[in-house]
């Protein structure tokens, strides 16, 4: 019996190891596993070097850049993996590059022309000798976009764990190197941005190293089936759709950090950032990498007439259960472990930690549903929905808020509204799935 069970058990690890997308999830979880290791091994003595005043300046900056990134390329990027050309998607590339330059500085000017009004107007001292950093690092981060997508398309998941592995090594020393000498906010702004750009570059030098077509622009130089403006008007749901909807999502999420920091000052904004920087690890670890191989992967399977439905659910699942698991010991022991591990002044973000657990299992186990959106041809609906869920989300942090005169209430509020908004989206996604024709 043992035996017939062990050959039974080596049978299946071998149809697993054999299975294309089973090795290509391990792989880019494998380097995205690598990264954040690294990320856990230094997080304790970053968080000892900054505190929580630090780390709320940086999620404030960065909760604002997470609203102002989508707007860098309008999104065109995430398009690249579309097209059955290279050439084709090279050229969407360019185009994204270009994109990127006009509207980073378009928000120079703006910032520039209005800066004391924004800053009065949005509450934003605490960044504002900041603020001239978010274009550049907009900037940075459609590179970085077009980068990635461009490797998702050519299935380069070698190229995306090796990087993913290098940039959070050097930006890991390099905020524990500059805390030492001076631990200010500024230092962890200024790596975070730096980190963008090289994370973009050498995604950049992977690429180029490839003996496939990899370079965008050597296949731009070629002769394409469509020129750069049809391509821009055939995926223009992008900008017009799927651009205004992570820019609500973006807000959406951003509100806890922005609200917390203009109510309770950015020390309180610190014991939220860092909870939701952490409790991201898992989410980064496993969803990125199912998302990153799972959406090349739909696109080929819808053009092949497959049940996208039942695929949708075959990915879903297991990650609910794996989210579950993951996040449990956290709902239990949640202030215990961040005081331990970072620090007895990081206890109360372990309270903020077991609320948002919740919220990151519905987040791990829907990013099969949000990488399947463009391939199901929702980005409308979508836009729709999400500003739909961004008044919920805003109603729940002015509920909690009200009902218990604290940033912990808000904060758990909001997390299980969050879970209720990626319910129905899941619901929503999996209905417009089933109407496709399923194979005969």
């Amino acid at each position: 019996m043992a035996i017939f069970a062990e050959a039974r058990l080596l049978s299946i690890s071998s149809r697993l190891l054999k299975n294309k997308s089973i090795r290509n999830i391990t792989l880019v979880a494998a380097g995205t596993a690598g990264a954040q290791l690294i990320n856990v091994a230094f997080t304790p003595l970053i968080t000892r070097l900054y505190g929580p005043e630090a780390f709320g300046i940086l999620g404030t900056f960065l909760a604002i850049l997470a609203i102002l990134t989508p707007l860098a390329a309008l999104s065109y990027p995430i398009a690249i993996v579309l097209p059955k050309n290279d050439k084709d998607a090279a050229r969407l590339g360019r185009a994204s590059v270009w994109i990127a330059v006009v509207t980073s500085l378009l928000t120079v000017l703006i910032i520039l022309l209005f800066k004391t009004q924004l800053v009065q107007l949005f509450d934003l001292q605490t960044v504002e000798p900041y603020l001239l950093l978010l274009p550049l690092a907009m900037f940075f981060t459609a590179l970085a976009a077009v980068a990635s997508n461009w490797i998702l398309r050519l299935k380069l998941y070698k190229v995306s764990a090796r990087v993913a592995v290098l940039q959070s090594l050097g930006t890991n020393l390099a905020k524990v190197g500059a805390g030492l000498l001076n631990p200010l906010a500024a230092v962890l702004i200024v790596v975070a941005s730096v980190a963008i750009f090289f994370h973009g570059a050498m995604l950049w030098l992977g690429i180029r190293r490839q003996p496939r077509i990899a370079d965008p622009a050597a296949a731009e130089a070629g002769e394409g089936a469509s020129s750069t403006r049809e391509l821009l008007s055939r995926h223009k749901d992008f900008p017009f759709f799927r651009t205004p909807q992570i820019v609500i999502n973006s807000i959406g999420q951003s509100l806890p950090v922005l609200m917390i920091a203009g109510l309770f000052g950015p020390a309180a904004a610190g014991l939220y950032a860092l909870p939701k920087a952490v409790m991201g690890m898992p989410t980064m670890l496993i969803g990125r990498s199912v998302s990153d191989v799972f959406y090349p992967q739909f696109v080929e399977n819808v053009r092949d007439g497959k049940n996208a439905h039942s695929i949708l659910l075959q990915a879903c699942t297991p990650l609910l259960a794996l989210g579950i698991l993951v996040y449990a010991p956290v709902v239990i022991l949640g202030p215990w472990l961040f005081g331990f591990i970072f620090g007895s002044e990081w206890y109360a973000a372990g309270e903020y930690a077991r609320w948002m657990s919740f919220w990151f299992i519905a987040i791990l186990a829907s990013r099969p549903i949000i990488a399947a959106i463009p391939v199901l041809s929702l980005q409308g609906v979508f836009l729709l929905f999400e500003i739909g869920a961004l008044m919920l989300r805003a109603l729940a942090i002015y509920a909690g808020y009200t009902l218990t005169s604290s940033a912990l209430g808000a904060v758990a509020a909001f997390s299980l509204m969050n879970v209720l908004v990626f319910v129905l989206l899941t619901l929503l996604v999996l209905r417009r799935a089933a109407k496709l024709k399923s194979p005969g």
